[in-house]
C-alpha cells in the first residue's frame, strides 16, 4: 500500500498536467485598450520633420516648433512650414528655447547653444563622465538641466555658471534622492516659476524652488489610467496654461492629462496610436493648448486639440 501511495504521489508531481506560461503573469493587453469616453483630445494635424533619430522637441513663445536628433535641428512655424535647420556635432536627447530665442541642447554630456541660423553661440564644460543629460528647461535667466546619470538637476545661469544642484540626499529634510532605473528623468517650468521633476522610479513628480528647496510633491502608482506603473514612468511631462501636467508613458503607449494637484483628468493619446514598443514620446505644449507628441519610432510629430 506504501508503494502504491508513493506511486501516485510521483505520478501526480512529474505527470499531472499543468496550465502552460506563467499563472501570476498580468495581461497588459486590457490595459492598452482606452474606453472612448475616457480620451478627450482629437489628433489635428501631423509634422513629419524627416530627421534622423528625433529625439527632443520644443515650442517658443511664437508657437515655432523645434526638432532636435541625430546630427541636426528643425525648425517649423506653427503649421508645420520649415523655417531653419541646421547641423549639429552629435546626437541631441533634448532642447529648449530661451524667451530670447537662443536654443539650448542637451548632448550626452555638456550643453551647446545655438542661435536660430545654426551659430553656435556657446558650448558648456563637459559636467563629467557620468553625467546623461535627459531634460532641460530655460526660464528668466535659469537653464535648469536634468542628469540621469548623476540623477542630479543643475542649476545654471544663462551663460553656463552652474548656481546650484538640486535633488542631492539629505538626511535633515528626508529626502532620500532621485530613483532612475532608466535615462528616462524630465522635467518642467511650472506657471508660478516652481521646478517640477519627475521621481520615475517612484512615479512621483516634486516640485522645487529655484535654491533647490522640495515644497510640494504628488505620486500615483497604478496599473490603470489614473497612475503609472513599471520601473520608471512617466517618462515625458509638458505642463499645459491651465497648469495640469500632459505625461507619457514607456511599456504602456499613453498620453493623459494630470490635474494640477494629480488627479487624472483624461486620456490625449491611447496606445492604438502607436506602434508597441514605443518607448519616448517626447512632449511640447503651444500657447493654444495643443499638445504635440513627438512619435521616435514613425519619426513624427503628432498634434492634438481638445475635443
Amino acid at each position: 500500500m506504501l508503494l502504491a501511495i508513493i506511486s501516485l504521489m510521483v505520478w501526480d508531481f512529474y505527470y499531472e498536467s499543468k496550465p502552460a506560461g506563467n499563472p501570476y503573469a498580468y495581461n497588459i493587453e486590457n490595459l492598452r485598450k482606452v474606453d472612448e469616453s475616457e480620451i478627450c483630445y482629437k489628433k489635428v494635424g501631423e509634422i513629419n520633420p524627416q530627421i534622423e533619430a528625433p529625439y527632443g522637441i520644443a515650442v517658443d513663445d511664437l508657437d515655432q516648433i523645434y526638432v532636435a536628433g541625430k546630427d541636426r535641428v528643425k525648425v517649423f512655424d506653427k503649421n508645420g512650414n520649415p523655417i531653419s535647420s541646421f547641423e549639429i556635432s552629435e546626437q541631441a536627447r533634448c532642447i529648449a528655447v530661451s524667451p530670447d530665442g537662443d536654443i539650448y541642447l542637451g548632448l550626452k554630456d555638456h550643453v551647446e547653444v545655438f542661435d536660430l541660423s545654426g551659430n553656435l553661440l556657446m558650448q558648456w564644460p563637459q559636467i563629467n563622465e557620468s553625467a546623461y543629460i535627459t531634460s532641460i528647461a530655460v526660464e528668466d535667466g535659469s537653464v535648469f538641466v536634468a542628469d540621469a546619470g548623476n540623477k542630479l538637476v543643475y542649476h545654471f545661469d544663462q551663460s553656463g555658471i552652474l548656481k546650484n544642484t538640486i535633488g542631492e540626499k539629505n538626511k535633515e529634510t528626508g529626502f532620500s534622492g532621485f530613483i532612475i532605473p532608466s535615462p528616462y528623468f524630465d522635467l518642467a517650468i511650472g506657471r508660478e516659476g516652481q521646478l517640477w521633476v519627475v521621481n520615475p522610479g517612484k512615479h512621483e513628480f516634486l516640485a522645487f524652488n529655484k535654491n533647490g528647496d522640495l515644497f510640494s510633491s504628488w505620486a500615483k502608482t497604478s496599473m490603470q489610467l489614473d497612475g503609472f506603473s513599471g520601473c520608471c514612468n512617466p517618462g515625458n511631462i509638458a505642463l499645459l496654461p491651465d497648469g495640469s501636467f500632459a505625461t507619457s508613458e514607456k511599456g504602456i503607449e499613453r498620453v493623459k492629462i494630470h490635474s494640477p494637484s494629480g488627479n487624472y483628468k483624461c486620456v490625449v493619446a491611447a496606445p492604438n496610436n502607436f506602434e508597441e514598443g514605443t518607448e519616448h514620446l517626447d512632449l511640447a505644449v503651444n500657447s493654444e493648448g495643443q499638445i504635440l507628441v513627438l512619435d521616435t519610432k514613425k519619426g513624427v510629430i503628432n498634434i492634438f486639440s481638445l475635443k
